[in-house]
């Protein structure tokens, strides 16, 4: 019996063994699927978010210029036109397209910023610096690489200035704070120059040269006259 039991426990080691090679790649697959699925349903829970921060029936639809990635591949920008119910108030306009831009192109591929990043606040200041206050996601979930980190920050500030011309720099903040790198590659301390064009040199004044009084001079004429009139008397 207890040979027979040895066996029977060896056995039953074995079919569990070979029903676990079985079932653990079928449970990876299936776990990798729900992450997929939630994420979609994150990603489109954050794009109805999007619509119903930017679409106003009282705002005129006009036509607005989103930069995302040119391809996978390739670490340059292209514009994209696109309609979108736009408000006249500078701020809102900058949440508006930059909400957009977070929500990413139809081609998730070509998209410059984290999926789940999001911008929490935006100001303006008198001196047109933006300043931006984005989610840590930002930072954590973008690939760290000084290409990457550049191409998420140049779609922010040509988005900005090719629909907001007020906003001349920008100032990105990671949940309020200031931080050093963006994901430990691109300087983040200073601004970004936004709309070079709109900047205005100061007025260069030059000083008012001293000049010495002049002494009126008196004029002759009426002298030579008088001498005239002498002279005719004689």
């Amino acid at each position: 019996m207890t040979g027979r039991w040895k066996y029977w426990v060896l056995g039953g080691l074995a079919v569990a063994v070979i029903a676990a090679a079985i079932y653990f790649p079928v449970l990876r697959q299936r776990v990798r699927r729900a992450a997929k699925l939630q994420q979609q349903s994150e990603e489109q829970a954050r794009r109805d978010l999007t619509q119903s921060l930017t679409v106003n029936p009282g705002e005129p639809r006009v036509k607005a210029r989103l930069f995302w990635a040119s391809n996978a591949e390739d670490p340059t920008l292209t514009g994209v036109t696109v309609e979108l119910p736009l408000s006249n108030d500078p701020v809102l306009r900058s949440k508006q397209v930059l909400n957009t831009l977070l929500a990413g192109p139809v081609d998730s591929d070509l998209r410059t910023l984290p999926p789940d990043a999001v911008l929490l606040a935006f100001y303006l200041l008198p001196d047109g610096t933006g300043i931006a206050d984005f989610s840590e996601a930002l930072g954590t979930s973008i690939p760290s690489g000084i290409e990457s980190e550049q191409l998420a920050v140049d779609s922010i500030t040509r988005t900005l200035e090719a629909n907001v011309p007020k906003v001349q720099r920008l100032k990105i903040l990671i949940h309020g704070q200031e931080v050093e790198t963006l994901a430990g590659h691109l300087d983040l301390t200073g601004t970004f120059v936004v709309n070079t064009k709109g900047t205005v040199a100061p007025a260069i004044v030059a000083p008012t040269p001293v000049t010495k009084p002049v002494t009126p001079v008196v004029a002759t004429p009426a002298v030579a006259g008088k001498d005239a009139k002498t002279q005719q008397k004689r």
